[in-house]
């Protein structure tokens, strides 16, 4: 799915998450609550990984296809735990949405988010493709990565997961697989921490 569904992506704002605070374009914001800890966060991802291969009767004709930043590293551990569910090997690949990422910050009502490349090596037609985002938020991300989907290949199913769903939909989207239904206001921002690119593991709500 990093603003993608408001996520931050960038590393500067690292060393001032530790200190339960970061900025988003001069706005502080601080931490409110940790909504998920690392061991909530695996039991999700499992939960996940065994709903997918349960609604698609095994893991024959999946793909796997992570939005950047953190749906990449989601999407690698998914793989893993179908995986060793189904003994084999899913294959995956990978979008890169720009503009913004959707829970983060939205930019105007009028722009939408890009596609600014992909990384996917597997014929997708009549494919079953489950994108994998962090958070869910108004769709928009989620509605572009859809449509390079459809341009790359024509795949029998689009499905989505992701690890958190926080509401505010401006597009008729859901998610197929959820690790976390959480209600927030506007004001409230989603963080996904992951440990292959924070260096820690933990979804963390904050407030302006």
């Amino acid at each position: 799915m990093t603003i993608n569904m408001i996520v931050v992506c960038s590393n500067s704002f690292f060393p001032l998450w530790q200190k339960g605070f970061f900025t988003i374009r001069g706005d502080k914001v601080k931490k409110k609550t940790v909504l998920l800890d690392d061991a909530a966060m695996g039991r999700a991802i499992t939960r996940i990984a065994h709903e997918i291969v349960e609604k698609n009767k095994g893991g024959e004709d999946l793909v796997l296809i992570g939005i950047k930043t953190r749906g990449i590293p989601l999407t690698k551990r998914l793989q893993e735990k179908i995986s060793q569910i189904e003994g084999i090997s899913i294959p995956t690949g990978e979008l890169d949405i720009t503009l913004y990422r959707d829970d983060l910050e939205k930019v105007t009502t009028d722009e939408d988010p890009e596609i600014k490349g992909s990384s996917i090596n597997v014929d997708l037609k009549k494919k079953k493709v489950v994108l994998i985002d962090d958070v869910l938020y108004t769709g928009r991300t989620v509605r572009a990565a859809m449509d390079a989907v459809m341009d790359i290949g024509r795949p029998s199913q689009i499905q989505l997961g992701v690890l958190v769903d926080r509401g505010h939909r401006e597009l008729p989207i859901r998610a197929d697989y959820v690790g976390k239904n959480i209600p927030t206001s506007e004001e409230e921002i989603v963080v996904v921490h992951l440990q292959e690119s924070d260096d820690e593991e933990e979804v963390s709500l904050y407030e302006k």
